[in-house]
């Protein structure tokens, strides 16, 4: 059976963005990564970081493969009214905060910029984001869904793939919520969800380089 494999950020740097492989049947999201490794060497000591993905969603190692599916191997990661989504323009801030409605009292923003020096002190020049945009979606609105079910908050989230300038938003989220702890609270688990499942990633660029990071570095 044949199967299309896409490596996203630092995996692409390595193995190329897409390929096809041909495979056994009973083949397994392992037997893919292992084929991977045999053209690639240098991929293998990637492997305690990886995660898989197949058609579009996150996947078990040993999910079975079928004709025709595609894969993707992810590094860690680290619309309307409410906007959802992602976009590779300057965020519009004002937009966002359309969400409020009359019966809620608290309306909380959160903006994540591009900062001008990394942790270690080196200068930053620009941010660059890189995305699974097709799963990137779906996880957003999977991220939403659970804040609306467990806060009755309304969200609004988009987050920046491409260049971003130093001092520009990278991300932003606005909640609305009855209250603000319910505010504060939805806001907070849309972020945390933000850098454990987005497939997103973070590309620091300096004078003598660049530096792809995990999420929250």
């Amino acid at each position: 059976m044949r199967v299309g494999v896409r490596c996203f950020a630092s995996l692409r740097e390595i193995a190329g963005e897409r390929t096809e492989l041909v495979l056994p049947p009973g083949s397994r999201l392992t037997d893919a990564w292992l084929a991977m490794v045999d053209r690639v060497p240098a991929l293998d000591a990637q492997r305690p970081y990886v995660r898989a993905a197949r058609n579009g969603a996150y996947a078990q190692w040993d999910e079975p493969l079928a004709d025709g599916d595609a894969v993707a191997f992810l590094p860690p990661v680290a619309g309307g009214s409410p906007q959802v989504g992602l976009t590779d323009r300057p965020i519009d801030l004002e937009a966002l905060a359309a969400i409020a409605i009359p019966a809620h009292g608290a309306v909380l923003t959160f903006v994540g910029r591009a900062r001008d020096h990394s942790d270690d002190g080196r200068e930053v020049l620009e941010l660059e984001y890189e995305a699974y945009p097709e799963m990137a979606e779906a996880v957003l609105a999977e991220i939403v869904g659970e804040v609306e079910e467990r806060w009755g908050a309304a969200v609004s989230v988009v987050h920046r793939v491409g260049p971003v300038p130093i001092g520009e938003a990278a991300v932003a989220i606005v909640t609305s919520a009855p209250h603000r702890s319910a505010a504060y609270d939805a806001n907070r688990y849309v972020i945390e969800a933000i850098k454990e499942r987005l497939p997103i990633w973070k590309r620091e660029r300096f004078a003598d380089g660049s530096e792809w990071k995990r999420p929250g570095a």
